[in-house]
């Protein structure tokens, strides 16, 4: 199946065909750092480190540059609110960031470049502009001119004219155009700055990308990535003076998540609804809120609560202890070759499980990274291995095969691509108060063996049924009794 990559830059389905054969260059717009990163910040971070596991794992060398604004207006502002220096700010808020991708098992970017440590090549690109006609200076402002580029608007599906009519952008008196956007801007009294041939200033925020994209990945990249958020102004704008910096296409395939909403709202400061991740991880595990935030196709706009959070943490739980239960058999070791005949279908079934679970998974994930379908594809095949494990080891040399191969498909497709077997945190993936509920489980699991080896069939059918209008089974195994949420 060939891989299919919804392109907003076409507004539809494309096959992926990158640059170069097998090697895909990938640039993700990070966060501006003054406070700690926030459930919107964190979802392209999820989204983005998905694709780039799932392209390693398909074959693909990645090169992969996720990018810190480290000097911003917001910066500045609060740094002055809190009496601090901005850049000590700044370098606190980077490390937090690492703090909290680590929880939400994102691995680190191939680069992480900052604004503050590349002015220079920010500085020869606005220099190229000016060069090219592109862009003016006013008075140690550098703007650029829209009306030079004469595609611009092509990512976000939208016309100079009807930019125009309906523009919201503040009215300076220095640009020709309303529509025009600094790319460098005159440092006011008492902010940082840096020496350049139009005076001190800094870089304006769109051309902080370009300049970082072009010089870790070269001119033409195959995925730049980010939130639905930054379609216009900020790609738009990156295009414009890319392209026109080095007259050559600058993004093969643009790729944007969808929003996170709150109660059907979408998330945002001025509402008062967002919620930074540091305090979402007081209440869950990190790769639950990865769970959660990839059980929703990325373009598709996902709704926050605790209580999804709860049925994605016991979601999770399923498949852990599935994989446990997995680990468990092969653990047992007692592959003598004997009675090999007896289970020869239900080895060429689970065969085939473990076949079909591959192939659904993948192809789900070539089909534009749908991430909620190839977490079926695992619950799917959680039934499969659970039904497999439920009629017993029989002791033969196959299964262990078998057991191993499915044993190996997990730790694949959950720890590798999507992150979300192994975790560090202690107790389950719900948090401390469901590693309280294992505790209590596994206790009346042991009540009710007790029963049953007394023959108190009325106590342990007592305590199985509840268990079951609780929304919990249990399987009695060869392995002894086991539970798992329906």
């Amino acid at each position: 199946m060939k891989m299919k990559v919804f392109n907003t830059l076409t507004d539809g389905k494309e096959d992926f065909i990158p640059h170069k054969d097998k090697e895909v260059t990938m640039y993700v717009c990070g966060p501006t750092t003054y406070n700690y990163i926030h459930l919107g910040n964190a979802r392209p971070m999820v989204v983005f480190d998905t694709i780039r596991r799932f392209l390693e794992y398909i074959g693909y060398k990645v090169t992969y540059v996720q990018n810190f604004t480290d000097i911003d207006d917001k910066i500045i502002d609060r740094a002055a609110e809190k009496g601090q220096d901005p850049f000590k700010l700044a370098e606190k808020y980077i490390d937090e960031y690492f703090h909290d991708a680590e929880k939400l098992k994102v691995k680190m970017a191939d680069f992480h470049p900052r604004v503050t440590q590349n002015m220079n090549e920010i500085i020869e690109m606005v220099q190229n502009l000016i060069a090219n006609g592109c862009a003016y200076e006013v008075s140690g402002d550098v703007y650029f001119d829209v009306s030079s580029f004469k595609t611009y608007g092509k990512l976000s599906g939208r016309s100079l004219d009807d930019l125009k009519c309906g523009a919201r952008v503040e009215i300076d008196a220095k640009k020709n155009n309303p529509l025009d956007f600094a790319v460098w801007k005159a440092s006011k009294e008492g902010e940082p700055g840096w020496e350049s041939p139009w005076g001190r200033g800094r870089p304006g925020w769109h051309i902080e990308c370009s300049a970082m994209s072009i010089k870790y990945l070269g001119t033409e990249i195959d995925i730049h990535g980010g939130g639905y958020d930054l379609v216009f102004p900020h790609h738009e704008n990156e295009i414009a003076q890319a392209e026109a910096c080095t007259r050559k296409p600058f993004v093969r395939y643009w790729i944007h998540n969808g929003f996170i909403t709150v109660n059907e709202e979408k998330m945002s400061k001025s509402l008062g609804n967002f919620f930074l991740v540091r305090e979402i991880l007081k209440k869950f595990p990190g790769e639950v809120v990865r769970f959660f935030l990839l059980s929703t196709h990325y373009r598709s706009p996902i709704d926050f609560d605790d209580q999804k959070l709860n049925t994605c943490a016991k979601g999770l739980d399923r498949i852990k202890n599935t994989f446990a239960s997995l680990e468990e058999a092969l653990a047992q070791g007692n592959f003598e070759n004997n009675d090999e005949e007896s289970n020869t279908a239900d080895l060429r079934e689970f065969k085939q499980a473990i076949e079909a679970a591959g192939d659904k998974f993948i192809n789900a994930m070539k089909d534009d990274f749908n991430t909620a379908l190839a977490i079926a594809a695992i619950f799917d095949f959680c039934k499969d291995v659970n039904t497999f494990l439920h009629n017993g080891i029989k002791g033969i040399a196959k299964e262990k095969k078998h057991l191993e191969k499915a044993r190996d498909l997990f730790i694949d497709l959950c720890e590798d691509v999507l992150g979300i077997l192994f975790s560090d945190d202690q107790g389950s993936s719900a948090g401390d108060s469901y590693g309280l509920v294992n505790d209590l489980m596994e206790l009346l699991l042991e009540i009710r063996e007790r029963a049953r080896e007394n023959k108190d069939w009325g106590t342990a059918d007592t305590i199985r049924d509840g268990l079951v209008e609780m929304g919990i089974e249990i399987k009695d195994t060869p392995q002894g009794p086991k539970w798992d949420l329906h």
